[in-house]
């Protein structure tokens, strides 16, 4: 089975989750700099999980160029990714209007956990149907980034029931981490 679908329909569901959370984004209720300053909290939500969304599509994009073929497993790896990604828009609205409430953070951190495990499962389904001489076995090795980005997902999301801006701070770290551009695969393709 040929990829170019299976990187046509993941583009296509990673740009209408991003269109999905812009259009949460409502005007100010009154033409003044201190209504604007009320959706502070939505647009902070918005520009977080943009970034997310954004890693996630960049990362999948260099995954997807070791990928030889396509089997069964990873299209529904891919989708298992997908589904999770597509909650972001919700959980972004949430912590968006509840200006960083402690349950909406703890769900928020939930969704980034099951976004990252399910990049994982695609990531290891892949290196399963290519084997370990695949050149994403030997781009990411034992992923030390992807595993601690779970680890510090479990501590925000425990953080919440200290204080919410902890587990915040956290995700805001994470998406710093992963912002730095991840030349891993690029570095194996070029050397192939």
């Amino acid at each position: 089975m040929n990829k170019t679908r299976l990187e046509a329909f993941s583009d296509g569901v990673l740009a209408i989750i991003i269109t999905i959370m812009v259009l949460e984004l409502k005007t100010p209720s009154a033409p003044s700099f201190k209504s604007l300053l009320q959706l502070f909290p939505v647009f902070i939500s918005y520009v977080l999980s943009f970034i997310y969304v954004g890693i996630y599509w960049n990362n999948h994009h260099h995954m997807m160029h070791t990928v030889k073929k396509v089997t069964g497993g990873i299209l529904w790896a891919n989708l298992h990714l997908l589904f999770w990604l597509s909650l972001v828009p919700f959980a972004t609205a949430w912590i968006g209007e509840h200006h960083f409430a402690a349950f909406p953070m703890l769900f928020y951190g939930f969704i980034l956990l099951m976004c990252g495990v399910s990049y994982t499962i695609l990531q290891s389904i892949i290196i399963k149907a290519h084997g370990e001489d695949s050149l994403l076995f030997k781009a990411v090795g034992k992923d030390f980034k992807g595993k601690i980005s779970v680890v510090l997902y479990l501590i925000a999301i425990f953080s919440t029931y200290y204080h919410e801006m902890i587990s915040g701070i956290i995700y805001i770290l994470v998406a710093l981490m992963w912002l730095i551009p991840d030349k891993r695969i690029e570095k194996i393709l070029a050397s192939e």
